[in-house]
């Protein structure tokens, strides 16, 4: 079964407080989306990837996936939204039959197991969408500006990667786009399909903020 990894790696530098795209910043000597890549190529040598990246920034994308000295690495340009990214990038999916993982650029501290865990449950319930449990205490927000405590043993705080196969992932993109998709798995479920869980891991964490870069390296030198 083909693997393709769409990488969406569109995000700016804000909330970093910095002007360089937090994809592109340093981690131990090396860019967050190096990091990124590095794990899948681990899980699967002959895997094919394609960087989504903002158009300005092409070329920084070529540079790092020419460190990998790898073919299957493809550089295209994103949208104006998360979904339109992601649209463009399984856009290049040519192969009928495939496992498609759709991840965040700036997740860069996934193990080659879990995308390994993601593939095997992909290949037999259509779809893995990593999740841990949540470990605060949850309260919803009411019409009327009141919150009500809810049970936190019934949440699940989502990850990536977002694995389908492709033909559970490609017709759920020809939809129109809607404000409720906020990831690939409300996407799929709006199309009519049932998304399934699978358990992520707590050091799958997003670099946002300048806190989670401080994090994601002592999570790196633990693992040194």
């Amino acid at each position: 079964m083909e693997k393709i990894a769409v990488i969406v790696a569109g995000g700016s530098g804000l909330r970093m407080g910095k002007d360089t795209p937090k994809q592109f910043l340093l981690l131990k000597n090396r860019p967050i989306l190096s990091h990124t890549i590095n794990a899948f190529v681990e899980a699967f040598p002959d895997i094919q990837i394609v960087l989504v990246l903002p158009e300005a920034h092409i070329q920084r994308g070529k540079e790092i996936a020419a460190i990998f000295n790898n073919t299957r690495i493809e550089c295209i340009v994103g949208g104006d939204s998360r979904f339109q990214s992601v649209k463009n990038g399984i856009k290049t999916i040519k192969t009928k039959e495939s496992v498609v993982f759709v991840h965040d650029g700036v997740r860069c501290l996934l193990s080659p197991l879990l995308i390994k865990q993601c593939f095997e449950q992909a290949l037999i319930k259509g779809s893995a969408i990593p999740a841990v449990a949540a470990t605060d205490s949850i309260r919803l927000v009411t019409d009327n500006d009141l919150s009500i405590v809810t049970d936190r043993n019934k949440v699940r705080n989502v990850q990536t990667p977002q694995t389908f196969l492709s033909s559970v992932l490609l017709p759920a993109f020809e939809q129109q786009y809607q404000e409720s998709f906020t990831d690939e798995a409300t996407v799929v479920e709006a199309f009519g399909t049932s998304i399934h869980l699978i358990e992520g891991e707590f050091t799958n964490l997003k670099i946002t903020r300048p806190i989670d870069l401080l994090i994601a390296e002592k999570i790196l030198e633990e693992r040194q």
